[in-house]
C-alpha cells in the first residue's frame, strides 16, 4: 500500500489543507503512477463546493492527471515502468453493459467510477489527483505521447476529451461552421481542435477581451454576445455550436444562430436548470443536445490527434498551496486559460 501526499478540502466552504491518503494494494491489472501535474477543472470547484449535490469530506479533487508508471500488478500487459500516462474522470466502469462494449464508458449504464467523489469496486471512495500517486486499473489509463509535455497533458485528459468528443461526434470538418461558446478552460481547447479537424470556427464571447487569443488558437471570426446585433448578424449561420459555459445562457437566443439541422451541445455544467421554447427547435429542425467526456478509447485518439496537430492547452502552473486562490481565480474568469498544480508542492 503506498502513502500518498494530497491536499483535500473538508467541506463547501473550507480551504486546502496537506493530507496523507492510502492508495489501495496493486491488483492483477493495475497501474501505480506517481503524479507529476494535476490540472485544475471547474469540475473540480462544483464539486469541492457542494455544488452537485452530497459530497463526502474530505475531498481529494483531480481528474486532470499526467504521470508516470512506478509500478505494475502481474497481470498488466499494456505499461511498463517509466512509461508516461495519463487518467481522466473515470478510474472503471462496469465493462459488461451495451455502452461500455461499445467503448463508451462514460456512459456505463451501471454507472462509471469518478476519479473522485465515487465509489469503487471495492467500496472504497475514490480520491483524485491533487496527490502525489495513484492506482488505476489498467484498462481507464492512457499514453501520453512523447511530443507532449506531462504539465500541457493533464488539462487533455477532461477539457481535450470533453471538447474532442461532440467535435468528433458531430463530424465538426472541412465545410462545417461551428460556434464556440465562451473562451475559457474548455472553449479555448474547442476552438483548437475544431480548428485542426478543419471546421470554420467563431467564438461567442460575452466581450471581445480575448478576441487576439481566439484568433490566434484558430477562431476565424469572434463575436460579443452582449452586443444584440450578434444574434441578428450571426442568425441560422451554424451547423455546430459547443457551449462550453457552467453557467445560464438565453438557450432561445443562441438556437437562433443554428441553421437547417443544426446542433447546440452542452458541455459546460450549470448548476442551475436551463429552460427553452420548443419552437426555437422545431421551427428548423434543430437539435439541443449533450455531452460528456469520451471512453477510452476515443481519449487515446484524442492524444494522439493533439500530438500530430501540436496541440496543447494554454496552462499556469501552479504550487499546491495556490489552490484556493486558483479556484477563485477560475471563477472570476481569471485564467488563461487553465491551471495546473505541479504535484511535487504538494
Amino acid at each position: 500500500m503506498v502513502v500518498a501526499k494530497a491536499r483535500a478540502v473538508d467541506g463547501p466552504d473550507k480551504p486546502f489543507r496537506f493530507a496523507e491518503i492510502e492508495r489501495r494494494e496493486l491488483d492483477v491489472e493495475d497501474v501505480l503512477i506517481e503524479i507529476k501535474y494535476a490540472g485544475i477543472c471547474h469540475s473540480d470547484i462544483h464539486t469541492a463546493h457542494g455544488e452537485w449535490g452530497h459530497v463526502h469530506y474530505p475531498l481529494v479533487p483531480g481528474h486532470e492527471i499526467a504521470g508516470i508508471v512506478t509500478d505494475v500488478g502481474t497481470g498488466v500487459t499494456k505499461y511498463k515502468i517509466g512509461d508516461r500516462v495519463g487518467v481522466g474522470c473515470m478510474v472503471d466502469s462496469c465493462g459488461v453493459c451495451e455502452n461500455c462494449l461499445k467503448g463508451e464508458e462514460q456512459y456505463c449504464l451501471k454507472g462509471n467510477v469518478p476519479t473522485y467523489a465515487g465509489v469503487d469496486k471495492y467500496g472504497e471512495l475514490t480520491q483524485g489527483g491533487y496527490s502525489t500517486h495513484i492506482v488505476v486499473t489498467e484498462g481507464f489509463v492512457v499514453r501520453i505521447p512523447d511530443n507532449i509535455g506531462l504539465d500541457a497533458a493533464a488539462p487533455l485528459l477532461c477539457a481535450g476529451i470533453t471538447t474532442y468528443s461532440p467535435l468528433h461526434h458531430w463530424h465538426a470538418g472541412p465545410g462545417k461552421k461551428v460556434a464556440v461558446i465562451g473562451l475559457g478552460g474548455l472553449g479555448h481547447m474547442a476552438v483548437k481542435i475544431a480548428n485542426a479537424m478543419g471546421a470554420d470556427v467563431t467564438v461567442l464571447s460575452q466581450t471581445l477581451s480575448k478576441k487576439e487569443d481566439g484568433l490566434k488558437f484558430g477562431a476565424k471570426a469572434y463575436y460579443a454576445t452582449k452586443d444584440p446585433a450578434t444574434f441578428t448578424e450571426l442568425a441560422g449561420a451554424f451547423d455546430l455550436i459547443i457551449n462550453t459555459v457552467s453557467a445560464a445562457i438565453n438557450l432561445d437566443a443562441y438556437l437562433g444562430l443554428l441553421n437547417l439541422d443544426g446542433t447546440l451541445v452542452n458541455v459546460g455544467a450549470p448548476g442551475e436548470p436551463l429552460s427553452l421554447n420548443v419552437i426555437s427547435l422545431i421551427g428548423h429542425r434543430r437539435s439541443f443536445a449533450g455531452s460528456m467526456i469520451g471512453g477510452i478509447r476515443e481519449t487515446q485518439e484524442m492524444l494522439d490527434f493533439c500530438a500530430e496537430h501540436e496541440i496543447v492547452p494554454n496552462i499556469e502552473v501552479i504550487s499546491a498551496d495556490q489552490i484556493d486562490e486558483a479556484y477563485k481565480r477560475v471563477l472570476a474568469s481569471d485564467v488563461r486559460y487553465r491551471f495546473v498544480i505541479d504535484t511535487s508542492t504538494i
